[in-house]
């Protein structure tokens, strides 16, 4: 197989055993789940899928020299995602954490083709399921790791935040240290810790895709309460589920999901909120070797760490947002 990738270009996969994950109902669900849920349904973000990430990410580990382990692993780390992505996290009222889908990702495995699959190729798929036994792949916050990596540089530049030769420095001097990623360039690295707030907030934190987030979400809680949407739309895709909710005409339901809108906008407003929400908040503080040192870069660069601090304390929590602005019609 021959796969052609927008940030690391083309790679041959001869591996059966990723060949046939490739191929499975489980993970080809994938290319119909957005990774930006709802505003990528509405045009405001790329239509980025979580099949593009996973591939991503099994590719960057690959180019690192991880083990066919680990390989699959990435391949498989955001198989559980649901239907809208992150903004089941809001659903559920984990705005916060957004591991909805890490904690279900064993039972959701359990019901798919990739259990016999791995069987087949001798392996057990529990083994590939704790991604904190694979340091590439995945690393706690700040670090950084190949998920994390692989989803800034593909938005990054869909944000132009990120030109081709940037990534292309940036990967030059991302090495495999023992097992775990690091940066060999501390120029590098600051582009790396600042680029990635700014792209945090411009879109993973972007005040209106929050607002988007939790409007959706309010409408999707909504569509379960009332049957419109069951558990299994959930673990379906995006579109399917999303004309459901369309097709409803429940009042509630259609107040909140009229305005998940390119056009809706929203104020920040402590008097007189329509909700207050809070989200994830995403920064790194990339480890760097400089001649066989290994320090963050917080530590090289104390300008760095009183920026990510301040950005860190100055969004943390609760934010009141009034809907200023509200469309006249369904969303499509």
């Amino acid at each position: 197989m021959i796969y052609q990738d927008r940030i690391y270009g083309s790679a041959e996969i001869t591996e059966p055993v990723l060949l046939d994950l490739l191929s499975s109902a489980a993970l080809q669900r994938l290319h119909a789940v957005l990774q930006h849920g709802v505003s990528a349904l509405i045009g405001i973000t790329r239509d980025t899928s979580r099949f593009e990430h996973s591939m991503g990410v099994m590719l960057l580990v690959r180019r690192l020299g991880a083990s066919l382990g680990e390989q699959i692993a990435a391949l498989l780390h955001d198989v559980s995602h649901t239907a809208f992505s992150h903004v089941i996290d809001y659903v559920f009222d984990g705005h916060e954490t957004q591991a909805y889908h890490e904690e279900h990702k064993l039972s959701y495995v359990s019901t798919t083709d990739i259990p016999a699959i791995l069987q087949c190729h001798g392996y057990h798929w529990l083994d590939f399921m704790q991604e904190d036994h694979f340091p590439l792949l995945e690393q706690e916050i700040p670090h950084l790791c190949a998920d994390r990596l692989d989803y800034f540089l593909r938005d990054a530049r869909d944000l132009g935040l990120a030109p081709g030769n940037e990534i292309a420095r940036t990967l030059a001097h991302i090495h495999n240290h023992q097992g775990r990623m690091l940066v060999d360039d501390l120029e590098v690295a600051r582009w790396l810790g600042y680029t990635f707030i700014e792209a945090d907030k411009a879109s993973w934190a972007n005040f209106r895709e929050v607002g988007l987030y939790e409007l959706a979400a309010r409408a999707i809680r909504r569509g379960l309460q009332i049957g419109v949407l069951v558990e299994a739309d959930l673990w379906g895709t995006d579109r399917p589920a999303w004309g459901k909710l369309q097709a409803c005409d429940d009042p509630e339901l259609q107040e909140n999901l009229v305005r998940v809108h390119p056009a809706t906008r929203f104020t920040w407003d402590e008097v007189n909120p329509t909700f207050w929400v809070s989200t994830k908040l995403r920064s790194i503080d990339p480890q760097v070797n400089l001649a066989g040192q290994i320090l963050t870069l917080s530590q090289l660069d104390p300008a760095f760490q009183q920026h990510r601090q301040a950005y860190l304390a100055r969004n943390r929590g609760k934010w009141p947002m009034r809907v200023e602005q509200q469309p006249g019609k369904k969303t499509t």
